[in-house]
């Protein structure tokens, strides 16, 4: 756990400014954020992943955005998972020519780290992003230039067996802190934090949803504005174990994520 803080520590160390920024700004916003996260087991081993997101603002009036990822999955043991894949986010945009939707292509790796002890569940994910997106040019809506960036997520979640009945709720709790750094990537090394208060319950033997309250607190470009979202969240897990014969020491377990 020690070596996994050191590159969050070398990351925050990275956020000084190299001069002085204009007083801070927040706004905030109520936001609706709902998806579909698939984990298919093909073999002892190997396996898809496969998540559709759809977020908006102002609760459910605005778009916010849409994305969708896909990705192999490769299960190491009972604790221990790795993920490789693809994946696109259409952003919108305000632009004089109304909204208009800006493409971000990205390429991605995780680790994920999952255990159970006594009646709580714990993850830990590492997730490193390669991320290629559009800027628009808010006059025409056309594209401006392409900003790559690298970032770098780290999650942490827990969640409580409260009850016997398994199919009744688990209070869930979790947060995720994100960084990127690019050349264009200037005043804010720090991207967002997203912390998650909830409760997580299995529908049947396939399906699991995850509903609650999530803060997405996150820095804009300009270094000094920030967005506090105000976030209702229901995703919704679709974990199929396909193989023709179930390894009892190799269990399946979803590997797949939050946008």
């Amino acid at each position: 756990m020690r070596k996994l803080l050191i590159p969050i520590f070398f990351l925050l160390c990275l956020q000084a400014p190299a001069q002085e920024l204009p007083e801070r700004q927040t706004y905030n916003n109520v936001q609706f954020w709902t998806s579909v996260n698939g984990s298919w087991r093909l073999s002892k081993r190997w396996g898809l992943i496969s998540d559709f997101h759809l977020r908006r603002d102002n609760f459910i009036r605005d778009p916010n955005f849409y994305f969708l990822r896909l990705g192999a999955a490769y299960w190491i043991n009972d604790q221990f998972s790795v993920v490789g894949g693809f994946a696109g986010l259409w952003l919108a945009t305000d632009t004089d020519l109304g909204t208009k939707f800006a493409l971000e292509r990205r390429t991605y790796q995780q680790i994920l780290w999952r255990a159970r002890i006594n009646k709580t569940t714990f993850l830990q994910r590492i997730r490193i992003e390669q991320r290629w997106h559009q800027v628009l040019n808010t006059e025409n809506a056309e594209v401006d230039r392409v900003r790559y960036s690298n970032r770098f997520r780290f999650l942490f979640s827990a969640a409580i067996q409260v009850f016997e009945n398994p199919k009744l709720p688990r209070p869930t709790l979790s947060n995720e802190i994100l960084f990127h750094v690019g050349e264009e990537i200037v005043y804010n090394t720090f991207d967002q934090n997203r912390l998650f208060l909830g409760f997580n319950q299995r529908l049947n033997k396939n399906w699991t949803v995850d509903y609650g309250y999530m803060m997405v607190y996150q820095q804009r470009y300009s270094g000094f504005e920030y967005d506090l979202n105000h976030t209702i969240r229901l995703f919704f897990y679709f974990s199929p174990d396909l193989r023709k014969k179930v390894d009892e020491e190799l269990p399946h377990y979803p590997v797949g994520g939050i946008e």
